[in-house]
């Protein structure tokens, strides 16, 4: 937990073997928090951080939902418990999602469950304790808009799709300062020692790649996410190009099976673990992006 930038706080916790990160944008004026992580995540880690740089928790004025993931939503009910002055904002197209625990965990959880697919009673259970309960979003965005903090301090708000097809990120051309959570995910998320573990969810494989090429095109001096150390200039650049390379293996891997027949979702996924992964966890997750990539082929 540290002053990452000025202005610009980082909040990191353990995620199981894995770890995720919120951050706090202060500014002159206004007080902005990206994300709320899980459940409990408010209590014992965002509310403790605010005050250890002298803020209450009604001193935020503004909660952006990156995008609608357990571990990004999980205490947006507390949070509107404690601070209802806070306004919350959002991707549109995630909207659903993020303000029902029922549709998030039914639509993004579970779709692929006629499949053949099943993360399992455990998980699925801890993922609905985990969503925190519903909440309400007071604006959704769509990109483009610009979030002012104070003079100086303003943020553009950046459509980053593919992930899920809300997911958005924050901009600040002065610093060329790029927050973009989960949009870009290499080959995948790896635990603290560095070994993969979950697989990339993409659900639009062409979005994705525009999401990419975004990001290229800003060339960020600075890349904020929630699972990936901080990167600067370079290792964002180089980080970039593991995105792109994902994709094209994914495509590649999609298309060689094709070649052999008429895949099943479950032939895709098992070809796609084998041969880019494998992922210990969430591997049902691949089934995403192999639905997706069987339209680029």
């Amino acid at each position: 937990m540290s002053e990452i930038a000025p202005g610009i706080h980082r909040i990191e916790e353990d995620l199981g073997p894995r770890f995720m990160a919120q951050y706090v944008l202060c500014g002159s004026e206004r007080t902005l928090l990206v994300d709320t992580g899980l459940s409990e995540t408010f209590d014992t880690a965002i509310a403790p951080y605010l005050e250890s740089i002298g803020l209450a928790v009604d001193a935020l004025d503004d909660l952006v939902v990156s995008h609608a993931d357990v571990d990004h939503v999980g205490s947006n009910r507390r949070l509107r418990k404690r601070s209802p002055r806070t306004r919350v904002w959002c991707g549109e197209s995630d909207r659903g999602w993020i303000e029902s625990n029922a549709r998030m965990l039914a639509e993004n959880y579970r779709w692929f469950e006629p499949y053949g697919f099943s993360l399992g009673d455990e998980a699925l259970g801890w993922l609905e304790r985990e969503l925190g309960g519903d909440a309400p979003v007071d604006v959704g965005l769509r990109g483009g808009e610009t979030l002012r903090l104070g003079p100086g301090q303003r943020w553009e708000v950046l459509a980053l799709p593919g992930h899920t097809s809300g997911h958005i990120g924050l901009w600040h051309a002065g610093e060329r300062i790029a927050l973009v959570i989960d949009a870009v995910l290499a080959n995948g998320i790896r635990d603290r020692a560095g070994k993969l573990l979950i697989p990339p969810r993409i659900y639009d494989l062409a979005g994705y790649r525009r999401t990419i090429s975004t990001l290229r095109e800003l060339s960020p001096e600075l890349l904020l996410t929630a699972h990936y150390p901080l990167m600067g200039r370079a290792e964002a650049a180089e980080f970039l190009d593991l995105c792109d390379a994902f994709c094209d293996d994914a495509v590649r891997v999609t298309r060689a099976v094709c070649g052999d027949g008429v895949p099943t979702l479950k032939d895709l996924v098992a070809a796609l673990d084998e041969q880019l992964g494998p992922y210990p966890e969430f591997v049902a997750e691949l089934a995403a992006i192999a639905r997706s990539a069987l339209a680029a082929v």
